[in-house]
């Protein structure tokens, strides 16, 4: 069979003036010759930045991943793509996640690269590399940061999840402001991304079950030396990968992200798993709808004891035997032969695993919780969806119908979400308005919006709430989300007022406004477009051709990928 000719020979192979200039300013780096003759061309696409700090160690990282690929005879080249720290920036990093696809895709394409490895660990990170390089699709292989190590405070466990706990504490009286701030030193003590299965960790989940990785990246924490091994192992790995030419598109059948989604169930993942998931199924050409995602419905228990559906860390996860021991006990639900980038079947990567703790990982007989996965809602508020987390909400509401307090956005519910003269009990609805992809802009993490002031104070602690925003994934509470079509989009829950009744129905998988299709219709007449979009810059070509959370929030001409040829040369 005839070698594959390698990509990066169209710059480095060339003769004459164009591969003087192409070898020349590289040598300037103290570069040898025979670096440039035949051997393959990794990149490492690092997200390292210091106002990202879950990847804040990412350079020491990309030296584990270059040191193996020398080993294995790759030439690494690092090179950086825009960061987003999602603790940072504002008004959300969501908004930013398909302008880093961009920059990756656009970055591997015009550059002389024969493969990728993907350092990623924040949570929107590591779904703007995979979306920017399946739209190029050339042999990749996903690196995770890894996660914190367990908080410690006042005798006890404690990560990102306990944040919102803190909030609701100090806002009742409960916790002082010097408790806080004792508390948040005590959080976040080593280097990593969330220590619970919110977004991040529920990201490098994904990326592992749907087979971009080595077995264990999702679970080492990032302060274990394993990680290093692992990142080495990888640099080795994705030099072979350039030799056999397995690209993305190659691992990333539809069965492989049906394992990703009933891995996701078990483990209690992040809401956001959807958004992303379709937007990656959408640049890799992989027909996926939003009602793929209902898998609270198919048995799948929830098998990770993990913040926020349970009690443990990120960091028991893997001493009890990590994402390989969760997927050897979904062993019947799988496809287990889909290929991964080890290049081989995704049953070989955790057939000799063990669990090593029954506490934290349970069996399928004997499961934390019957209840897991996502459930997917439709109703008249959401002809094209909506969903919810049954694990981290509260069973008595699962089943609720109550009347409508109406935020009409952000600032409005901010304004008065702590009045007393606030007409509201807890049998109510809380619904927020216009924090969708168009309306904020960017859909960000503001769904499970803080109970009431006065109600905390009498003991509430959840209530059904309503938005076509997000959620963080260290979140927790009964928390419809996603409302599609959204409120600045035209969607019913724009013409929702107080008084309102809305009926939730998880079991039926309903969400419902008791007015008639004509009602609906009547006040839907009377709304008027927004009039606070973007002029001018990135933002304005976001909510111009951003979609539907339902179809994955991705711009509408990102859809599928441009490949990796390049016919033209720059001189």
């Amino acid at each position: 069979m005839k070698e594959k000719k390698l990509r990066s020979a169209e710059w480095f192979g060339r003769t004459g003036k164009d591969g003087f200039i192409y070898r020349s300013w590289m040598k300037n780096q103290g570069i040898p010759a025979h670096e440039f003759k035949g051997k393959p061309v990794i990149g490492i696409c690092n997200t390292w930045s210091e106002l990202t700090p879950c990847n804040a160690h990412f350079r020491e990282l990309a030296e584990s991943v270059k040191h193996g690929i020398y080993e294995a005879g790759g030439f690494p080249v690092e090179f950086p793509v825009m960061s987003l720290g999602e603790t940072l920036i504002k008004p959300t990093a969501m908004l930013y996640r398909n302008l880093v696809s961009m920059d990756v895709e656009e970055s591997i394409r015009a550059n002389p690269l024969d493969g990728v490895v993907l350092l990623c660990g924040c949570d929107k990170t590591t779904p703007a590399l995979i979306m920017g390089a399946c739209s190029v699709d050339i042999p990749t292989i996903v690196v995770s940061g890894g996660a914190m190590l367990t908080g410690k405070y006042h005798g006890r466990d404690i990560a990102t999840s306990d944040v919102w706990r803190f909030s609701e504490a100090e806002r009742s009286g409960r916790m002082s402001e010097d408790e806080m701030n004792i508390a948040e030193a005590c959080m976040s003590r080593s280097r990593g991304h969330c220590a619970v299965m919110g977004t991040a960790s529920t990201m490098a989940v994904m990326a592992e079950a749907l087979g971009l990785t080595l077995p264990d990246n999702a679970a080492i924490p990032a302060a274990d030396s394993r990680r290093k091994v692992l990142a080495h192992m990888s640099g080795m790995r994705i030099v072979d990968m350039v030799k056999e030419d397995l690209k993305l598109s190659d691992v990333l059948t539809r069965q492989a992200f049906d394992n990703a989604i009933i891995t996701n169930a078990a483990i209690g993942g992040s809401t956001n798993f959807i958004i992303h998931l379709l937007a990656i199924a959408g640049r890799i050409g992989v027909e996926l709808s939003i009602d793929d995602f209902n898998t609270s419905a198919l048995g799948i228990p929830l098998l990770a004891n993990l913040q926020p559906s349970g009690k443990y860390f990120m960091e028991d996860l893997y001493y009890a035997g990590g994402i390989p021991a969760v997927m050897k006990e979904l062993d019947k639900f799988l496809y287990r032969d889909t290929i991964t980038v080890n290049g081989k079947p995704m049953s070989d990567n955790y057939k000799t695993a063990e669990c090593y703790n029954r506490d934290v990982i349970a069996s399928v007989e004997r499961p934390v919780n019957q209840l897991a996965g996502i459930s997917v809602l439709k109703g008249n508020i959401c002809e094209h969806g909506a969903v919810i987390k049954p694990s981290a909400a509260t069973p008595g509401l699962m089943k609720h119908t109550g009347r409508a307090v109406v935020f009409e956005n952000i600032d409005d519910y901010k304004s008065r979400l702590d009045d007393p003269d606030l007409d509201i009990d807890e049998t109510c609805v809380m619904v927020l308005k216009h924090v969708g992809p168009k309306g904020y802009p960017g859909m960000p993490e503001v769904g499970n919006m803080n109970i009431p002031k006065k109600l905390l104070e009498k003991g509430v602690h959840d209530m059904v709430r309503l938005s076509d925003g997000r959620m963080s994934g260290t979140g927790f509470g009964t928390v419809v989300l996603h409302v599609s079509p959204e409120a600045s989009a035209g969607g019913t829950i724009a013409i929702l007022k107080d008084g309102d009744m809305i009926s939730l129905d998880v079991f039926k998988g309903t969400l419902n406004v008791d007015l008639s299709d004509t009602e609906i219709a009547e006040r839907k007449k009377q709304l008027t477009a927004p009039t606070d979009w973007a002029t001018r810059g990135y933002v304005y070509l976001y909510q111009q051709h951003v979609e539907q959370a339902h179809l994955g929030a991705d711009l509408d001409f990102l859809k599928g990928g441009s490949g990796s040829e390049i016919h033209k040369d720059s001189h």
